[in-house]
């Protein structure tokens, strides 16, 4: 098993239709506006940007996010990503009754040397560490979209 790659999936129940989630979602740019765990986006052109990201445990993940696919009608958004962290990540959104459901993947290996040094003890902890930034990013997300 190669302890440097993971696997996550999240699903966040929102409650505003696909649309209205899509627009919000699409615009990554806003992001450290309503998700804490994400401290910086810096856009380099249409597709492509560099992300920082810091949850719980006392260490950033920056990477460069490059967008594969934008396709509204069939509510994906994914993009490929180098960095500390390197793979994929996609949110797919359904309708499910008046509001969304945002099935968000991710596969990536860590490159960040400090954690690739504690792969294997550190584990348990950095999946917590994403279950926690996950679950503050859906309910800020809710929170935002129930504003609008």
């Amino acid at each position: 098993m190669d302890w440097t790659h993971y696997r996550f999936r999240s699903l966040w129940p929102l409650p505003a239709p696909p649309a209205a989630v899509f627009a919000a979602l699409e615009r990554v740019e806003d992001y450290p506006r309503w998700w804490r765990q994400v401290r910086e986006v810096r856009r380099d052109d249409d597709t492509t940007g560099v992300v920082r990201i810091r949850s719980l445990l006392p260490y950033d993940l920056t990477f460069t996010a490059r967008e594969v696919r934008r396709d509204r009608a069939a509510g994906v958004l994914e993009v490929a990503m180098t960095g500390d962290i390197e793979g994929w990540a996609r949110w797919t959104l359904t309708a499910r009754g008046t509001g969304t459901l945002a099935r968000y993947d991710q596969v990536v290996d860590v490159r960040k040397p400090l954690l690739r040094r504690f792969a294997v003890p550190g584990r348990p902890v950095f999946r917590l560490n994403h279950r926690l930034m996950m679950r503050s990013g859906r309910r800020a997300l809710a929170a935002r979209l129930r504003a609008v």
